[in-house]
């Protein structure tokens, strides 16, 4: 477990791979990740790319900036508010993310598929259709 956000920092910009591993995979109190988050806002991301991360904090890391908000949105599990709020998001690249991510519903991939943006659109389309085609095709 990590305990402090100094500790994550450490972790995450040892280049030690067991260490650097282990900011990606192990769990922290919220607390360490809303300590990250305010003391450290460069390591945003990285708190977004943890694997343990819960929720709550990926739900306060969407009021920052545009790479911050991209890595959520390639989190696959994500609450439907998330994948809601994101695919309307003011950055064309955190839109693709979401048409990329594999768990975002088909309803709003189809809503994506007539956004004012010619990538987002290329990158919903192209999921929309091969994830109806999985559904069609793979027995429930």
């Amino acid at each position: 477990m990590i305990h402090s956000a100094e500790e994550f920092v450490a972790l995450r910009s040892s280049s030690l791979k067991d260490e650097y591993d282990r900011a990606a995979m192990e769990e922290a109190p919220i607390s360490v990740w809303r300590d990250v988050i305010s003391q450290f806002p460069e390591y945003r991301p990285w708190v977004a790319h943890n694997k343990t991360i819960p929720l709550e904090i990926l739900e306060a890391l969407c009021e920052f900036d545009p790479r911050t908000r991209w890595f959520v949105a390639s989190k696959r599990k994500l609450s439907a508010e998330l994948f809601e709020r994101l695919s309307q998001d003011d950055d064309p690249d955190v839109r693709v993310a979401i048409c990329a991510n594999k768990k975002t519903p088909l309803e709003i991939l189809e809503k994506m598929t007539h956004d004012l943006d010619e990538d987002v659109v290329r990158v919903a389309k192209k999921n929309y259709e091969r994830r109806k085609l999985q559904r069609a095709i793979t027995p429930s």
